[in-house]
């Protein structure tokens, strides 16, 4: 998209009214607010497919992400009618979230400065019961990211290998990874996140001094923290292929497994600059598909756990 200052696009036959496009947004690298458009324009039948019936948290930078950041979770009321909305409860009442279900919509929240999509871990009709388990592999800085990638390997032949789950991995645009296993929302979000925290234990006890489940950062040492709070009802992951607030616009990108051998592999490889070469040379395909066919309960998977970690013990 060319920047300039104003205008409209038609997406899919709605139209979007624009604004301030010229602006900077990334000023190390010159990226403007038309640019990010212009994005998440194209990268929209990428994203809609993994943001589909889950609402939104949106990370809003209206003076680039030098600027405030604005952390959004209800629609305001100035939203246009072809954003969907959905009531989400909440411990004193109920927000209304967007549902990210159409490429205009994706378009408009940029044109909001909307840098960042960050989307819940269910989807409506069930959001009381986790469609997905999110492992953050956080390091203790960006030269551990090797680390992160051996022990991401180590997570997947637990989750496959051993406990008969799907796993699919993720940059996150920041310092680690996310491995994510496809579930098939039987199971609620505490019986999630304590599956997750006993999977993190299991592989920590094989990997005493490369990886902690231990919260308090001053107890990790250079360890690579394994979080796995985020699952939990409302809490939420970077969406696939959001760009993050970071210099140079990285992306949270889904890879392949095989691209975790590649030592030259860095947690910012992929930018909004990039991504886009990156799927032709993978043929317009993408590492994550298929995922939805790959849902499973963890009760089964939840008794070989017990096994291994009683073993482990």
């Amino acid at each position: 998209m060319t920047a300039g200052t104003a205008g409209a696009v038609t997406v899919s036959g709605i139209r979007v009214e624009l604004s301030n496009t010229g602006k900077v947004f990334f000023p190390e690298s010159g990226i403007t607010k038309g640019d990010l458009i212009g994005y998440y324009r194209d990268m929209a039948s990428r994203m809609l497919p993994y943001l589909a019936g889950r609402p939104l948290v949106m990370a809003r930078y209206p003076d680039g992400i030098g600027g405030e950041r604005v952390v959004q979770k209800n629609v305001p009321r100035y939203f246009p009618g072809y954003v969907t909305r959905i009531r989400v409860r909440k411990q004193d009442g109920t927000l209304q979230q967007v549902i990210c279900d159409k490429p205009a919509t994706l378009v408009y929240l940029a044109n909001q400065a909307c840098v960042e999509m960050h989307a819940f871990l269910s989807r409506t009709g069930a959001l009381d019961r986790p469609d997905q388990l999110v492992f953050d592999l956080d390091p203790p800085d960006d030269k551990h990211f090797g680390l992160v990638r051996h022990l991401a390997l180590r997570l997947r032949e637990l989750l496959e290998d051993d406990l008969g789950l799907a796993a699919f991995v993720k940059t996150t645009g920041g310092r680690g990874l996310h491995v994510h296993v496809p579930l098939s929302a039987r199971d609620d979000f505490g019986t999630a996140r304590s599956f997750a925290r006993r999977a993190s234990e299991v592989v920590a006890a094989r990997e005493p001094g490369e990886l902690t489940t231990e919260q308090r950062k001053d107890s990790r040492g250079e360890r690579v923290y394994a979080d796995v709070m985020r699952n939990a009802y409302a809490q939420t992951a970077v969406a696939p292929y959001s760009v993050r607030a970071r210099p140079g616009a990285p992306v949270a990108t889904p890879l392949a497994w095989q691209e975790l051998e590649d030592a030259g592999l860095t947690p910012h490889r992929f930018t909004l600059r990039t991504v886009g070469e990156r799927l032709e040379r993978l043929g317009g395909s993408d590492p994550w598909a298929g995922m939805s066919r790959h849902r499973h309960g963890l009760s089964r998977a939840a008794q070989r756990l017990d096994k291994l970690a009683a073993r482990a013990g």
